[in-house]
């Protein structure tokens, strides 16, 4: 499986549930990244980086729908967790 991850109100909302939930999903063959509407910036993207960052690859979508920004990146997500699903469809 390929799982996508959403990092504010999802990960943040308890990153040790989370950081053992990418752990035994790693240790399962499966493939997590962590899909935020962040910019890759120097003001948006550290959070990021020193958290969820240290156990998978992030993409940050800039405010753009994150299922055809994926897909364009060739990503093919099996299951998305996140808090607000309507941004997987609608730019930020």
């Amino acid at each position: 499986m390929h799982i996508a991850i959403d990092f504010d109100k999802t990960y943040t909302s308890d990153p040790i549930l989370w950081d053992s939930f990418i752990e035994m999903c790693h240790t399962k063959g499966h493939v997590v990244i962590c899909a935020t509407m962040r910019h890759d910036n120097e003001e948006e993207a550290p959070a990021v980086r020193d958290s969820i960052g240290k156990l998978c690859k992030c993409i940050f979508t800039g405010r753009k729908a994150k299922k055809p920004f994926l897909q364009e990146m060739g990503y093919n997500i099996s299951i998305y967790i996140d808090d607000t699903p309507e941004w997987l469809f609608v730019d930020g």
